[in-house]
């Protein structure tokens, strides 16, 4: 055996043993069973900042974040979009997470289904008539805790229309970045009647099956950078 094929095996061995290291296989490392949530809380642990470090207003990046919903089409399956241009605050008290509050709003003309005809569509006066109603708003009213889940309560405007929703969500962080900036991610999901929003249009299939689900699925991924204090 040559001396260069002695280390070529060699640096595959060493490979394999460092990866072995950083998923924990073979140690007493539980990280190879933990989940991608279990990973990132145990990482923002390590961070250690203290309630005033993360306390204070969080600016929406949009570079990092997505407001989408779904729409079931003939009963088949989810047609997603998304809107693409939006903004909002976030004002943590990591003392008492009940007293956050949440406030976004998104652009109704960004909408945005991968299909320019259909986007269009959605523009006009049959669902959204994004000339005479330009935006889509959120300002929360409450956050509560249930069980292991924690909930924001807030007034959703579509249209014409606000009405109360709730929105169960996921917090993750606030970590420090490489940067030195304090940041924290939000994920939501909730469901929501688009007729209670006067957003009426579609009919149904002989069988009865809706062409388009009145219920939408609304899908949150925020992060959020706090303000320089």
């Amino acid at each position: 055996m040559n001396s260069k094929f002695k280390v070529t095996i060699g640096a595959a061995v060493l490979s394999v043993l460092a990866l072995l290291v950083l998923t924990g296989v073979g140690s007493g490392s539980n990280a190879g069973s933990m989940n991608m949530e279990e990973r990132f809380n145990a990482q923002a642990a390590d961070t250690k900042l203290s309630p005033s470090e993360t306390a204070g207003n969080y600016t929406i990046d949009p570079r990092h974040s997505y407001i989408g919903f779904r729409a079931r089409h003939m009963g088949l399956v989810d047609v997603p979009g998304s809107f693409t241009e939006f903004k909002g605050v976030i004002n943590f008290d990591s003392k008492k997470i009940q007293n956050s509050t949440v406030e976004f709003s998104a652009q109704a003309k960004s909408i945005d289904t991968r299909v320019e005809a259909r986007d269009n569509h959605l523009r006009s006066k049959d669902f959204f008539e994004v000339e005479t109603y330009p935006e889509i708003t959120f300002k929360s009213k409450r956050v509560t805790r249930y069980r292991k889940q924690l909930r924001v309560y807030g007034d959703l405007t579509i249209k014409d229309v606000t009405r109360e929703v709730m929105i169960p969500f996921k917090l993750f962080g606030p970590i420090e970045d490489a940067r030195g900036n304090v940041v924290m991610g939000v994920e939501g999901e909730a469901k929501i009647n688009r007729r209670q929003f006067n957003v009426n249009y579609g009919t149904n299939l002989p069988n009865g099956t809706a062409v388009i689900s009145d219920l939408i699925s609304i899908d949150l991924q925020l992060e959020s950078v706090r303000d320089k204090q």
